[in-house]
């Protein structure tokens, strides 16, 4: 028995973003357009909302969502209640619009529906329908049901959290993503192939998400090397598929370690998402093997994922591909959890943090302390 949760709509493939006017014309004549820090690169977006006959209001998102840009944006747009929300950017933004469409139709202050720091307050009321045109292939944030939240003072991020928040239409056109720097693109490669193990490898994965993320890594692992390496075309529309197949597996099936800790981590270092999760992937897979009990469907799972790493990073040699995508993604440039500004003195305040955040609860067994701290090592 399961339940499964997804956008009404998803439009996927070269060129789907040039109906993003037409389809948000349908909710409504009014609209908000919610952009990265660069607000040319959504020019195009916003003249073709008002050239539909659209009253668009627009906002930035220059940064990681945080609870007081939040405050600050829901001040700017006082009286405005857009028929619509047109996001379009990273993970980032999808969050920052997210938090934005619901909070806007709030009774309370945005901090009493938080997770963690609130009281997980439930949502009054539907939050304003959403239309999410991502421009990273990383966080799959166009068909999740959450939006992560830092709260600087408390040094945390955590999750404002409904089915409701699912955006109505997700676009995702590879256009919008290629040509994307070499480090960025990297971080969002790994933060997707991420995606779709943890939901595959999670207690609370289903048949639905086991469909989706075993079609999804043997792909995504697939094109790693020419999406960050060859900014290669075919490779992009590869990622994008996967990175929405992640997006679906983590909003039905939870995550995982990775995770658990990237909250925690990102919250005391502000350190890129994407970069942490591929920091932490390597040495979460090797725990994962050393502690799987014999003849489980677990082991099994972490098998096959592992075999797929091998075939992609093992360089012919099986049992090596972890250390092989490690590798290879140091050359790339990925930077280890010290050089994120991870300090070893603050291991153990993260792995207990870590231990009560959701995403850990999906992982395949229970980490202890020794364990955690393991890991944290590795990583650095």
């Amino acid at each position: 028995m399961f339940s499964f949760f997804g956008p009404q709509a998803i439009h996927f493939g070269r060129g789907q973003s040039q109906q993003t006017a037409a389809l948000a014309s349908q909710f409504g004549d009014t609209a908000l357009v919610v952009h990265g820090a660069n607000a040319k690169r959504a020019q195009w977006l916003i003249t073709s909302c008002t050239d539909a006959g659209l009253a668009t209001n627009t906002i930035a998102c220059k940064n990681e969502p945080s609870l007081p840009d939040l405050e600050t944006a829901l001040a700017q747009l006082s009286g405005v209640r857009p028929d619509v929300v047109v996001a379009l950017g990273g993970g980032s933004v999808m969050d920052f619009a997210k938090a934005l469409a619901a909070f806007i139709s709030c009774d309370g202050q945005p901090i009493e529906y938080l997770e963690v720091v609130g009281n997980g307050r439930p949502l009054e009321h539907s939050p304003i329908p959403m239309i999410a045109l991502p421009t990273t292939a990383g966080t799959g944030a166009e068909v999740t049901k959450n939006a992560v939240i830092s709260v600087p003072d408390r040094g945390l991020k955590v999750s404002l959290r409904d089915p409701r928040m699912i955006p109505r239409i997700a676009i995702v056109d590879p256009i919008l993503m290629q040509g994307a720097p070499k480090h960025v693109a990297l971080c969002a490669g790994l933060d997707a192939v991420t995606q779709v193990i943890e939901p595959y490898l999670s207690v609370k994965a289903n048949p639905m998400t086991d469909a989706l993320c075993r079609a999804a890594i043997p792909e995504g692992l697939r094109v790693l090397r020419d999406v960050v390496e060859k900014d290669c075309s075919d490779g992009w529309d590869v990622m994008a598929w996967v990175s929405t197949c992640g997006g679906l597996a983590l909003a039905n099936a939870g995550l995982g370690a990775v995770h658990g800790f990237a909250g925690v981590i990102g919250g005391e270092t502000n350190a890129p998402h994407g970069e942490i999760c591929g920091a932490l992937l390597p040495a979460v897979l090797e725990t994962h093997l050393r502690n799987s009990q014999r003849d489980t469907s677990i082991l099994a799972k972490l098998t096959w994922v592992l075999h797929q790493i091998d075939n992609n990073f093992g360089q012919s040699q099986e049992g090596a591909g972890v250390v092989g995508l490690r590798e290879w993604s140091t050359q790339m440039g990925l930077r280890g959890l010290g050089d994120l500004g991870l300090r070893q003195e603050d291991h153990r305040d993260v792995a207990t943090a870590a231990t009560n955040t959701s995403s850990m609860k999906g992982n395949p067994y229970p980490l202890s302390e020794q364990m955690c701290l393991e890991i944290l090592r590795s990583a650095m």
